[in-house]
C-alpha cells in the first residue's frame, strides 16, 4: 500500500512531497518525490490525558467519534468508573477498548477514593494498584490528586508511588496551584506531569522542576489560551489534552481542533504537532507510530494545516476512516452499574436556620476552582434560596447507600427556576443537584434514582432526563445520540436562567473535593485548603 501527499516530518522539521509504503501494519519506506497531492500526511494525534467516561459513552463509541478527527490514541485514566466499580470498572474499559482499533493506553487510578471524606463505590489500595500496573494495558500511574498525602508522607500514597517507580511506569500529577517547597516535595516523589495549571507562571515553575505540562482544553476547564505561550519557550515540555470532554464537543472536534486553532494564530507547526505526537509517545513510552520507517502505521491525512479537516485516519496500517465514513464496527457489551439508594423527600433537604452566618460556594463559568462566601443566613425559620441574589440550594445524595442527603448553598449558576441533577459528580459520582426550590431539586434527584444513573431537569414538576446505564456515568448509546440529547438538556437548563456555558459539566465538579476552595460531598461542605469537612453555619 502506498500513500502520496505532503509529509509533515516532525523529526526533521520539514514538509515535502513523499510516498509512504505500508506493509503488515508498519511503515516500511518513506520516499521523497517530485510531486504529490496537496494533502498533508502527519502522525496520528494523541490526547495526552482524558477520562473517556466524561464523553458519557463507552470506549468503543468514543473511538467511532475520535477517528473522525484524526485521533489514533488516547492516554486514558479510568478514574471515574474505578471510583464506582473499582477494578471491575477498569477491566470493563480495557475489554471494551479491545473491540476497536483506536489505541487506548490506560492508567492505574491512584486515588480511589480521591479522599476519605466522601462515600464512593470502591477502593484501590497499593496491592491492587500494583496488580494493575503489572498489566500490559496499563502504562502509568494515573493522576496523583492526593497531593497532601504526598507532601505529608502518607504511607499508602507513597507505596503506590514506589511501585510505579520500581515498575518504571511514569506518574501523572494533579496539583492545582501548588508552588514553592511543597511543589518540590511533590515533584521529588516522582510525579512528572500536571494538567491543572491555570496560569503561565504556575506552568513555568513546574517546568523548572522538570514537570511536563499537559495543556487542557475540555468542556469545563479550558487553559489553552492562558498557557499557549509555552509553545514559544518550552515546546518539548508540553502536551495537549482534553481531560473531560462531553459528547457534544467530541462530535465537533478533538485534538485536531486545538491544533488548527494554534496554527491559525501563527504558532510553529512542528512545535504544535509534536505536543500531540512525539511528546506523549516519548513520555509514556507508547506503541504509537511517528511516521518513521519501522514505526506502526498510525497516521492521518488532512486537507489543510490551518483547518485540520481529517480526510483519512490510519491505525496499524488499516484505514479506519475515509470519505466521511468510519470503516469499522462496534458492538457494546453488557452494561455494569452500582446504585443502591431510595428516593428522597422535600423534608430531607430543608435547612433549619441557626441564625448566624453560612458558607456559600461561589462557582465560576469554565472553572473548577471555587471560592467561599460568608453571608447572613437571614431571619426565617428555614434557610431558603435567594434567587434574586443567585444563591441556590445544592444537594448531594450518596448513591451507594440509603443515607440522608446533604444540603448547602451555591452562587454562580444564575438559575431562575427549576433544578437539574446528575450522577456524574467527580470523583465519587454520587447524585448532585442545584436548584431554586426543594420540590424540583427532589424531583431531579429522584429521577436519577429511578433510572439508576443519568442527568435530569425538573421545572414545575415536569421532568426531562437522559439515562446513563453504565456505572451511572456512561451509556451504550452512540456519541451522536447522546450529544443530541445532552445539548437539549443543556439548553433546557439555560432556558431556566442558568448562565453557565456547560451547566452539567460545571455542576459535576462542585463535588470534587481535591480542587480548591470550597466544595460539597455527601458528608457535607469541604474546605480543600484545610482538607477537612466544615459546617454550613459559621461559628
Amino acid at each position: 500500500m502506498k500513500i502520496h501527499g505532503q509529509l509533515v516530518d516532525i523529526h526533521n522539521r520539514d514538509i515535502y512531497p513523499a510516498i509512504i509504503s505500508v506493509q503488515n501494519g508498519k511503515i516500511i519506506k518513506i520516499e521523497r518525490t517530485d510531486k504529490a497531492p496537496d494533502i498533508f500526511i502527519m502522525p496520528g494525534l494523541i490526547d495526552a490525558h482524558i477520562h473517556i467516561e466524561s464523553s458519557m459513552v463507552t470506549p468503543g463509541e468514543f473511538a467511532l467519534a475520535a477517528v473522525r478527527h484524526g485521533t489514533t490514541g488516547v492516554v486514558s485514566d479510568p478514574h471515574e468508573i474505578a471510583n464506582v466499580l473499582g477494578r471491575k470498572g477498569i477491566e470493563f474499559m480495557i475489554s471494551d477498548a479491545g473491540k476497536v482499533p483506536l489505541r487506548f493506553w490506560f492508567g492505574a487510578s491512584s486515588c480511589v477514593p480521591a479522599t476519605t471524606f466522601e462515600t464512593n463505590g470502591a477502593t484501590l489500595n497499593h496491592v491492587e494498584v500494583k496488580s494493575l500496573l503489572e498489566l500490559p494495558e496499563i502504562k502509568y500511574l494515573a493522576e496523583m490528586m492526593n497531593y497532601p498525602g504526598v507532601i505529608n508522607n502518607d504511607k499508602e500514597v507513597h507505596r503506590k508511588l514506589d511501585i510505579a517507580r520500581k515498575l518504571e511506569k511514569p506518574v501523572d500529577g494533579h496539583a492545582p496551584g501548588l508552588t514553592g517547597e511543597m511543589l518540590k516535595i511533590y515533584v521529588n516523589a516522582g510525579i512528572s506531569t500536571d494538567h491543572e495549571c491555570s496560569t503561565i507562571d504556575e506552568a513555568k515553575e513546574k517546568i523548572s522542576l522538570s514537570m511536563k505540562i499537559l495543556i487542557r482544553e475540555g468542556s469545563a476547564a479550558r487553559n489553552l489560551n492562558s498557557l499557549k505561550e509555552l509553545f514559544f519557550i518550552y515546546p518539548e515540555m508540553v502536551m495537549l489534552c482534553s481531560d473531560d470532554l462531553h459528547p457534544e464537543m467530541m462530535e465537533k472536534g478533538h485534538i485536531n481542533k486545538l491544533i488548527a486553532g494554534l496554527l491559525s494564530e501563527g504558532f510553529n507547526v512542528f512545535d504544535v504537532i509534536r505536543s500531540s505526537t512525539i511528546n506523549p509517545v516519548m513520555h509514556y513510552n507508547l506503541e504509537a507510530g511517528l511516521l518513521r520507517p519501522g514505526d506502526n502505521a498510525d497516521f492521518i491525512l488532512v486537507d489543510s494545516l490551518n483547518t485540520m479537516n481529517v480526510l483519512e485516519t490510519w491505525i496499524g496500517g488499516k484505514k479506519v476512516f475515509a470519505n466521511g465514513n468510519v470503516l469499522f464496527t462496534y458492538i457494546p457489551g453488557k452494561a455494569v452499574n452500582k446504585f443502591n439508594c431510595l428516593p428522597i423527600e422535600d423534608n430531607d433537604i430543608k435547612v433549619v436556620n441557626e441564625h448566624g452566618k453560612i458558607r456559600i460556594i461561589e462557582a465560576f463559568d469554565g472553572e473548577l476552582l471555587t471560592k467561599e462566601i460568608i453571608a447572613s443566613s437571614g431571619t426565617n425559620k428555614l434557610v431558603e434560596c435567594d434567587i434574586i441574589n443567585d444563591v441556590l440550594k445544592i444537594v448531594v445524595k450518596d448513591r451507594y447507600n440509603d443515607s440522608p442527603p446533604v444540603a448547602g448553598f451555591i452562587k454562580g449558576f444564575g438559575l431562575k427556576e427549576g433544578a437539574f441533577a446528575s450522577s456524574i459528580a467527580h470523583d465519587s459520582h454520587n447524585i448532585i443537584s442545584v436548584g431554586t426550590n426543594d420540590r424540583d431539586i427532589t424531583g431531579s434527584v429522584n429521577e436519577i434514582v429511578r433510572q439508576k444513573g443519568g442527568l435530569a431537569v425538573s421545572s414545575n414538576g415536569r421532568i426531562t432526563s437522559l439515562q446513563l446505564n453504565i456505572a451511572g456515568i456512561m451509556t451504550t448509546r452512540s456519541c451522536r445520540e447522546v450529544a443530541h440529547d445532552y445539548e437539549k438538556l443543556n439548553e433546557l437548563v439555560k432556558s431556566l436562567g442558568c448562565t453557565m456555558a456547560a451547566p452539567f459539566m460545571t455542576l459535576s465538579f462542585m463535588a470534587l473535593l481535591v480542587i480548591p476552595d470550597l466544595k460539597i460531598g455527601d458528608r457535607g461542605l469541604f474546605d480543600v485548603s484545610k482538607f477537612k469537612l466544615v459546617p454550613l453555619f459559621v461559628e
